[in-house]
């Protein structure tokens, strides 16, 4: 089965993990800027980080016959420094050209803080001002809901960014709904121990539909798999579900919201 990985860190994985997800009908891989683990001490870290993800990580990437997209941003984990922060979001620019670039991402909040809304609301201020498409991450705590209505409104106060340009990721039962009602694109993100494991997501499916969804595996430095949509579909089609109904969310959809930046190329 056929799937695009709209959301990797494939800078934590090693080459196997990229055969693997080839050998398991991979045919584009998409790489929001995050958390390398540790905070970053400087601006030159993340300029460092972003010649990895525009320069050297799409030729790892193309030794195995896999696209490899990127976005930019510094992730909210690393925003309560309001000057680290600015001297990061200064280096976007330099960086947004990128052939392999798609937008700003993934920004959002992790405890919902005033200096992460700040600094979100920056993001925000870029992407609108050089057309980006966005990716948002929300936080992994109990307050999700409200870190997703605090994200939501301050996309909705830039009056520039389109909902239908936006991807809020992780949403899980309790922020789907609100997510997909505003017109917001929808990422369900399939983790073994957090987030959302595959029989959720599909019962997500079930109960929303298919539009304006993807899912994806994230694969990170932590607990995480690079194969969980591979594996998410397999369970899809076990449940009886159709192959066009499995391959709008895991193929289609993706094509769909990302090919809103030229940038993108559908796999042949």
């Amino acid at each position: 089965m056929r799937y695009i990985e709209p959301h990797g860190h494939m800078v934590s994985r090693t080459t196997d993990d990229y055969l693997a997800m080839v050998t398991a009908g991979c045919e584009a891989v998409c790489e929001p800027a995050f958390w390398a683990g540790f905070d970053r001490s400087s601006a030159d870290g993340f300029h460092d980080y972003f010649c990895q993800l525009t320069e050297h990580e799409p030729k790892r990437a193309a030794k195995f016959g896999l696209p490899h997209y990127a976005w930019l941003c510094i992730n909210p984990k690393e925003s309560e420094d309001l000057g680290l922060a600015a001297d990061v979001m200064a280096l976007i620019p330099d960086f947004i050209d990128q052939p392999n670039v798609l937008g700003i991402g993934e920004i959002g909040l992790n405890k919902n803080s005033r200096n992460e809304l700040k600094v979100l609301e920056r993001h925000i201020q870029i992407a609108a001002e050089y057309d980006q498409l966005i990716l948002v991450h929300t936080p992994h705590l109990e307050d999700k809901h409200k870190g997703t209505r605090l994200i939501m409104d301050a996309l909705k106060n830039e009056s520039r960014i389109r909902p239908e340009r936006c991807i809020i990721d992780h949403v899980e039962e309790h922020t789907i709904g609100m997510v997909l009602d505003e017109g917001f694109w929808a990422g369900m993100t399939l983790y073994p121990e957090s987030k959302c494991s595959s029989s959720r997501a599909i019962d997500m499916l079930e109960q929303f539909g298919t539009n304006g969804i993807w899912m994806n595996s994230a694969c990170d430095w932590g607990i995480s798999r690079p194969l969980a949509v591979p594996h998410a579909l397999l369970e899809m089609k076990q449940r009886g579900h159709p192959t066009d109904w499995i391959d709008k969310v895991a193929f289609q959809n993706p094509i769909q919201f990302m090919s809103q930046c030229s940038k993108f190329k559908v796999p042949a």
